[in-house]
């Protein structure tokens, strides 16, 4: 089976899995309430080498075990992908490297994980949610490889896996992906916090008028950063406090602290010249999940 194959049939067992699991195509999709709607137990432990493992009925499943050590946005993918065998029809599958070029030798994937990988894909980035996160960002189709960073944080998603999917719903054209795919999204943090250097493995998320309504999830050590001449945060909630750059351009930025328990959503507004009404978003920490799923948050 080559990838396109894989990527048709998982693009429609995509769509049934939204369909019969409630999912909204048009925002960020929550894979883990998704997991409990598919009937799916959730497990999760750290584990040195190995992404997820997925137990098929024919073995006391469903369930998933998730590795507990990966960046929520790595386990949001590991469990679409676990999710991916469940909804295929697939036996019992362990990913045990943590590079696939290594985990199938000269970087070949069977037939089954090429198809819960696609579908993983497919999953966390339907459609509309993308065509969304793009209006809202660029008006239509990304211009710059920032863009695309953008919508992975809008979706969850990783820069690279966003670039890859772009191309698959025809919004990016493969020569542009290939270049932009070699960028480090270190890189593009950076810019688009004007040249500051952030902490660790902390993802940006820009904040514009076109913010206003939706939600953003985030984790500790994230930065919010306001695109808004002029603008400022007025009153930050627990959890959130103001980041100060060392960039050479001034910004105006919070950044997510620890003080926010998971799954917690806090209202923030924005306050800016010349408009009589703040800007009201809502922030969620977003963490990966560990234990069982009795106690991952909601």
């Amino acid at each position: 089976m080559n990838w396109a194959l894989a990527h048709r049939i998982a693009s429609i067992a995509a769509v049934q899995a939204h369909r019969d699991l409630g999912v909204d195509r048009t925002r960020y999709v929550h894979v883990h309430r998704a997991l409990r709607a598919a009937g799916v137990v959730g497990m999760s432990k750290p584990m040195p080498r190995l992404f997820g493992v997925y137990f098929s009925p024919a073995d006391k499943g469903p369930a998933v075990l998730l590795n507990a050590s990966l960046n929520a946005v790595t386990q949001r993918h590991t469990a679409a992908h676990e999710l991916g065998h469940h909804r295929l029809g697939h036996r019992t599958a362990a990913d045990e490297e943590m590079d696939p070029a290594l985990r199938w030798g000269d970087g070949s994937w069977p037939q089954e994980e090429k198809t819960a990988e696609a579908f993983a894909a497919w999953f966390l980035m339907p459609l509309p949610a993308v065509r969304a996160a793009l209006g809202r960002i660029c008006g239509g189709r990304p211009s710059r490889p920032e863009d695309v960073y953008r919508v992975a944080r809008e979706l969850g998603t990783s820069y690279a896996g966003t670039v890859r999917h772009l191309v698959n719903l025809r919004l990016l054209d493969a020569g542009r992906a290939a270049q932009w795919s070699r960028i480090p999204p270190a890189g593009l943090r950076s810019s688009l916090a004007g040249g500051a250097e952030l902490p660790g493995q902390a993802h940006v998320h820009v904040i514009t008028e076109a913010a206003d309504g939706q939600t953003v999830y985030a984790d500790a050590a994230d930065v919010l950063i306001l695109h808004l001449p002029g603008a400022a945060f007025d009153a930050l909630p627990n959890g959130l406090e103001q980041w100060t750059s060392d960039g050479p351009a001034p910004l105006t930025a919070a950044v997510m602290t620890a003080e926010m328990p998971p799954g917690e959503e806090a209202s923030v507004q924005v306050v800016m010249p010349a408009h009589e009404h703040p800007l009201r978003l809502t922030v969620v920490r977003e963490v990966p999940r560990c234990g069982v799923d009795e106690v991952w948050p909601a």
